[in-house]
This record gives C-alpha cells, sequence and structure tokens, in this order.
C-alpha cells in the first residue's frame, strides 16, 4: 500500500465544519459562535482560520469556547491554520493543544507581542495622579500576564521554550508551516 498523503491521513480536515477568515473581531465571534451551533454534536470539531490578526481578547473567548466543549463534553477539536494565523489568529491557536494543530502548505504563523498606543494625560490635583499612574500599570502588567499564559498555551508540547517565544516576540517572529512542525507547534501539514 503507497503512503498516505496527509489529507487522506487526517480527511477530517479537508472539510471544516467552521471556517473563519478575516480579522479576528466581534463580527468573527458572531459568525464563529453560529458555525458551532451548526455543526453535528458528534465526532470532532474541525474549525479552520486564515487572518491576519485583530482584537486577541476575541481570539481568547473563541478559544475559551473551543476549550470549554473539550472540558465539559469531551469534544475533540481539531486546528486548521490556513494561509495566514497572526497575531490574535495564534492566540487562538493556544487554546488547542498542539497534537490537534494542523496547517495548510505554505501557511505561515506570526507570534509578538501585545503592543499599546496609549496617551496618558496628567491633570488635576496632585494627590490624584499616583492613582491615575498605578493604574496605567497596573493596565501594562496585567496585559503582560495575559501575553505570558497564551504564550504558554503555543508552546506547550512542543520544542520552544517559553523563553524562546519570549525573545523572538518582540520582533515579529513568523514561522512557516514546516518550522512549526519541527518545532512542535503544530502535528503535521496538509
Amino acid at each position: 500500500m503507497p503512503d498516505q498523503t496527509p489529507v487522506q491521513r487526517y480527511p477530517l480536515l479537508a472539510a471544516p465544519q467552521v471556517r473563519l477568515h478575516g480579522t479576528v473581531d466581534d463580527a468573527m465571534y458572531d459568525r464563529f459562535k453560529n458555525a458551532i451551533l451548526a455543526a453535528p454534536v458528534d465526532g470532532p470539531l474541525v474549525v479552520s482560520i486564515t487572518t491576519l490578526g485583530g482584537d486577541p481578547e476575541i481570539g481568547r473567548a473563541m478559544g475559551d469556547d473551543i476549550r470549554l466543549l473539550r472540558d465539559a463534553y469531551g469534544r475533540e477539536a481539531l486546528f486548521l491554520g490556513k494561509v495566514a494565523v497572526y497575531s490574535a489568529g495564534a492566540t487562538f491557536m493556544s487554546a488547542f493543544p498542539a497534537d490537534k494543530r494542523f496547517l495548510t502548505r505554505n501557511t505561515r504563523l506570526m507570534l509578538h507581542e501585545r503592543s499599546m498606543n496609549s496617551t496618558l494625560q496628567l491633570t488635576g490635583p496632585l494627590s490624584t495622579l499616583p492613582a491615575t499612574l498605578r493604574a496605567k500599570l497596573n493596565e501594562i502588567e496585567h496585559s503582560i500576564r495575559i501575553q505570558e499564559e497564551g504564550f504558554r498555551d503555543i508552546v506547550a508540547g512542543s520544542k520552544v521554550s517559553l523563553n524562546e517565544l519570549l525573545d523572538k516576540a518582540t520582533s515579529n517572529w513568523y514561522i512557516d508551516a514546516e518550522e512549526a512542525r519541527d518545532l512542535g507547534l503544530v502535528l503535521d501539514i496538509i
């Protein structure tokens, strides 16, 4: 018997029940929830995504829905990244264990640190300004903790250490499908 192609080994990936593309935002989350509700309740759930990124909190929320399906119902969920899985798309990917992640050929992942664009204006009585500064510092520190939680999930079960990801994420780490597979960030390429 000749060797099977990756698509023959994983035929479910050829027809994802949930197909997402575009910006990770409220509209994508609505499409995601509707597709989950419309998907068959038996068998593995296959979710594909193509995105240049978007709102990381929406990516986390969609990921939480996947975790809840897995934890509450034992539902197997498979991730299929297609063409581009950048930023918030990788945040979503982190909700799937590394052995449940797949990429299509020539797909690229892009992992980076969260960023902030904020202006802090200090006005008012001097006694109120330290609280304003502490509030902004708390926001930054909490965002860093959330980022590291997601980074831990992305590298879990892979050959990539958290420190390696933290180092490379400062300058937008682009990873092609073959490298992602070799690093254990995904199981296979189809």
